[in-house]
């Protein structure tokens, strides 16, 4: 990487050197602040030919928003009514939208460009920052994604669970200002070159995507009897299941399971069921949940170690499993003490395989797109094909060797979509402040 032939010193710590003939500047002699609509969620409507679009801070802090490009997807939609008596939260084309508020310091400085020329309203809990010149735009987008500028903002915000970015923390920041052929320059070089990184992750995570996909149809051949080619097979009589051994036993689900509830146990682990996890403690969640825990835990359930659990709403989706903890899970949740005829790891792999998430949405009912309750005098009827215990072992060992491997594989890819996105940050960050020289 070629390097600029003369560098200054900035005065400014967290900048140090910079090439010669740029300009270190206050945040306020290039952008002017203004704030987001007054609006909350109530106000967002499913209407894109009629309504307005909108971008707010839970698409500012969005994944899929790379701060440097408006997506189409992280818009939402208001009202044209606002047009009327808000036209200062318009955006024009290459003004900046930062999120006010972020759960934790990372997002602190987390924006979006708009580059987009119809008329976009700022949402709620953001801050617009109006170019004074719209060609400078794209530059200071990239500029803002880089870690050592943001470290302006995260050094002075405050918070516990929630970081507050006000618009003084934002005045006071300094910002980078090459001439501005070389700033459009940088943005051109920077567009070429994250959008080649973010191919190449793209077709990694394709990649990992194809192995889970794989994965999951190792595991529901495995418990529905299709490993063995050579055995002889019977009609399960259920479309999705197909042909099973000859030798597995069909029994009601309800001959397997006996339902049970036991509270009171008040200094038990608090436990979890995730979709993509089954029953995982609580502590173990890793994300925010949208619900606080209850602090009266005196209703909570008791699970045993081999207990079957399932989230009576969210059953339907796949959200259940074989407990390997002792701990106490929500009142809504189904527990089921599971009989001696299943291997609790066979059993785990059996009861979270598609085959059986079908049985479970047969038995829910609800008009939700998301909530349906679970029918236990329907479910206690559907069939389960049993394999005799040493079999079921088999299985599992089998399933183990094959998952431990799918598993290295999609760690390996893991890593390298992390080495490819630490580049394209510190490649971001490198030409934004002149170590690197690109025009």
């Amino acid at each position: 990487m070629r390097k600029y032939a003369r560098y200054k010193d900035s005065g400014i710590s967290w900048i140090g050197n910079v090439p010669e003939h740029w300009d270190v500047v206050p945040f306020r002699s290039e952008f002017s602040l203004g704030k987001g609509l007054p609006i909350t969620k109530d106000n967002l409507i499913n209407d894109e030919i009629n309504g307005v679009p909108v971008v707010s801070y839970g698409q500012i802090h969005s994944k899929e928003n790379e701060g440097t490009v408006l997506k189409r997807n992280l818009l939402r939609f208001v009202e044209s009514s606002w047009l009327d008596s808000n036209p200062q939260s318009l955006l024009r084309k290459n003004d900046i939208v930062f999120a006010d508020t972020s759960e934790d310091l990372d997002g602190c400085g987390n924006c979006v460009l708009n580059t987009e020329t119809r008329k976009i309203f700022a949402g709620y809990h953001t801050i617009i920052a109006f170019t004074n010149k719209e060609e400078n735009g794209p530059f200071f987008a990239y500029l803002f994604q880089s870690d050592i500028w943001r470290s302006q903002i995260r050094t002075r915000v405050n918070g516990v669970k929630v970081y507050s970015v006000t618009r003084a923390h934002l005045k006071r920041c300094k910002l980078l200002l090459p001439p501005l052929s070389e700033q459009k320059a940088i943005a051109e070089y920077l567009d070429k070159k994250t959008a080649q990184i973010n191919e190449l992750v793209s077709a990694k995570q394709k990649q990992i995507e194809l192995l889970k996909e794989y994965k999951q149809s190792v595991i529901a051949n495995a418990v529905t009897g299709k490993l063995n080619k050579n055995c002889r097979m019977k009609d399960s009589g259920i479309s999705w299941i197909g042909k099973i051994p000859e030798n597995w036993e069909k029994l009601p689900f309800g001959a397997l399971f006996e339902q049970k509830s036991q509270c009171g146990h008040c200094d038990e682990e608090l436990l979890s069921v995730y979709l993509d996890k089954g029953v995982i403690r609580f502590s173990d969640g890793g994300e925010k949940r949208a619900n606080a825990t209850s602090e009266d835990l005196s209703k909570y359930q008791l699970v045993e170690v081999g207990d079957f659990v399932l989230n009576n709403q969210q059953a339907w989706r796949g959200s259940v499993g074989v407990s390997f903890f002792r701990g106490i899970v929500s009142p809504a949740y189904v527990i089921l003490k599971m009989s001696e005829k299943l291997e609790r790891n066979f059993a785990n792999y059996l009861l979270r395989d598609r085959s059986m998430v079908a049985m479970y949405c047969i038995c829910s009912k609800g008009v939700g797109s998301i909530q349906r309750n679970l029918v236990w005098n329907k479910l206690k009827r559907m069939p389960v094909f049993v394999p005799p215990l040493s079999e079921q072992k088999e299985i599992v060992a089998y399933i183990e060797k094959k998952v431990a491997s799918i598993d290295s594989q999609i760690a390996s890819i893991e890593n390298q979509i992390a080495n490819l996105n630490e580049y394209k940050q510190s490649l971001i960050s490198d030409v934004v402040t002149g170590k690197v020289k690109v025009c």
